[in-house]
């Protein structure tokens, strides 16, 4: 019996779409309670604005580069920079905290698929949903807040 070379094109494609989903996932590290802050200016870095870092857990001074240890996610973190020279910057990362489905952390889609009847293009499916992390991974770990020079 000889296949298809259309039908073994689609397996195959099929298969790397497949391994290039799971990849992705397992390259992204935990969550370890840590911020890192940057500060860039027409797409150059910035060194030595003053950050303040503030989540529900309480506020953080960072001169950048720098790090604030904010814990456990808790509510939206709130960057706010200042410079010399700079307008004021601010980034928020909304927190997913409490936000419906999905909002415990990322998910996959993990499909499985078959076809019937030989050539027919009749297919079944099978989607899983994996859960990704929970609140822990719900902070970047590193933020870059852009500042626009006066």
């Amino acid at each position: 019996m000889q296949l298809n070379p259309a039908y073994l094109k689609w397996v195959k494609c099929r298969s790397v779409m497949i391994a290039v989903a799971l990849s992705g996932c397992a390259t992204t590290p935990p969550f370890d309670g840590r911020v890192e802050v940057l500060t860039t200016s027409r797409d150059q870095p910035l060194t030595g604005a003053d950050c303040v870092v503030t989540t529900n857990s309480g506020s953080w001074t960072v001169q950048t580069p720098g790090f604030a240890t904010v814990g456990d996610p808790n509510g939206d973190l709130r960057i706010v920079c200042n410079k010399a020279g700079y307008r004021t910057s601010e980034v928020i990362h909304r927190s997913r905290a409490g936000r419906g489905p999905g909002a415990d952390g990322t998910r996959v889609g993990v499909g499985v698929g078959g076809g019937l009847g030989g050539y027919s293009g009749v297919g079944v499916s099978l989607g899983i949903g994996i859960p990704l992390g929970g609140a822990r991974s719900d902070y970047p770990s590193q933020v870059t807040v852009d500042m626009t020079p006066l």
